[in-house]
């Protein structure tokens, strides 16, 4: 009796939202894609796209939060080149410390990338991030205030 009775009510917290969520469900195109709960305290009763939207929110404000995330989906990806790139705008330099969360991303070979040859650019240069934000740089309309 017990045992059916835990299973409901696990199941009825989950159906309310009561709990977190560190992965998309399974079945999703990104379900490999997966996070530290505590960091996103991402409620259960969520639809896949809100969780994606609240992820790339949280990476907006807290862009270093992108480290507790493994195989960042391409969305994901784009908030944290957005601010990479806002970063550029604003200093000389390059974030070294954002450059170095993408860069890692890749060492999965899950990771999809979110920009065409991102992928080979990054094993090609050993991950060098000046190579990286070069490659960028490159990068027609959503990319196009990077220069290396």
């Amino acid at each position: 009796m017990f045992p059916l009775l835990s299973k409901a009510l696990a199941w009825l917290s989950r159906v309310c939202g009561f709990d977190t969520i560190d992965s998309f469900p399974p079945g999703h195109a990104y379900a490999r894609t997966s996070w530290v709960a505590a960091y996103f305290d991402i409620a259960s009763d969520l639809k896949p796209e809100q969780i994606e939207r609240s992820i790339c929110e949280r990476i907006a404000n807290t862009p270093s939060i992108f480290a507790h995330i493994n195989n960042p989906t391409p969305r994901m990806q784009r908030a944290l080149l957005e601010v990479i790139e806002m970063r550029m705008r604003r200093s000389c330099g390059a974030p070294a410390d954002l450059m170095a969360l993408l860069i890692n991303a890749y060492r999965s070979p899950h990771t999809v990338e979110a920009i065409p040859g991102l992928r080979s650019v990054i094993e090609n240069s050993n991950g060098d991030p000046q190579a990286v934000l070069g490659y960028l740089g490159q990068m027609p309309a959503a990319f196009d205030i990077i220069e290396a």
